[in-house]
């Protein structure tokens, strides 16, 4: 697996049965669920943090239903272009519960490569779920600002509509290794954005690159999607931050609505 490192004291962690532990005696259980908790808080233990179990139910159940299999294949190809190595270790920053990470995992797999890939995210409910998807994974509760990995020891960095670090990316990348970002275009969701709001905004496109770091290729990926069950319209609503962002007026404009055309 990717050598994952204490949030303590930084130093290695190697397993022990179902624990990690430090040289300097530090010991993490890893879950029945699969995951384990390396997030650097002196915060309650007991506060959730990330996604909650509702947000990562309605985009389980809305990706699953297919919708952004483009994006998923995408990024799968856009990795099997940029990495060479016959075990290469790769490290999805915010993987959410898993729907990209396990797929570039198999498609490597199918590719006859024997992959280390390891998922880190702030929210558990989202990791119990990225385990479900792939038990290979290697999964740890952690913030993208203080990724638990080794230096240099990464050859690929996925992001995935994920916030970012740009020092920690460098951080953990090996020389010649790659960062490969996904990132909304300006009408990304619109639909959606129009059918809640009475005046929708088109979103500030970031630069896709980070400083440090030099633009080798841009890919763009554009199209719309259909939704054709208020389930699913609701899953996705429900997916984003819109939906935590919006009051009860807004969010009940689509509770009619049984068909619904966006831009992805």
């Amino acid at each position: 697996m990717p050598e994952l490192t204490c949030p303590v004291c930084g130093g290695a962690l190697h397993r022990e049965e179902r624990s990690l532990r430090c040289g300097a005696g530090h010991c993490y259980d890893i879950a029945r669920q699969g995951y384990v908790n390396l997030l650097r808080t002196n915060r309650s233990k007991d506060k959730r943090h990330g996604d909650d179990k509702r947000m990562v139910a309605a985009r389980t159940a809305f990706l699953d239903a297919g919708y952004y299999a483009p994006l998923r294949d995408a990024i799968a190809a856009a990795v099997l272009d940029q990495v060479t190595a016959s075990s290469p270790v790769l490290l999805d920053s915010g993987c959410g519960e898993g729907y990209y990470t396990a797929h570039v995992l198999h498609t490597l797999q199918a590719q006859g490569a024997s992959p280390s890939v390891c998922g880190v995210d702030i929210s558990r409910d989202a990791l119990i779920c990225a385990h479900r998807r792939a038990p290979e994974l290697t999964l740890a509760v952690a913030s993208i600002a203080h990724l638990p990995v080794a230096d240099a020891s990464c050859d690929l960095v996925l992001n995935v509509f994920a916030p970012h670090d740009a020092a920690e990316f460098a951080r953990v990348l090996c020389p010649q290794g790659v960062l490969l970002r996904v990132i909304p275009l300006e009408r990304h969701l619109w639909g959606l954005k129009r059918a809640v709001y009475d005046r929708p905004y088109e979103n500030t496109v970031p630069d896709p690159a980070l400083p440090g770091f030099a633009l080798a290729e841009q890919r763009t990926l554009r199209g719309t999607i259909t939704l054709r069950t208020n389930a699913d319209i609701e899953a996705l609503f429900c997916m984003t931050p819109y939906y935590y962002k919006s009051g009860a007026r807004d969010q009940a404009k689509l509770h009619a609505l049984d068909t619904l055309t966006t831009e992805t």
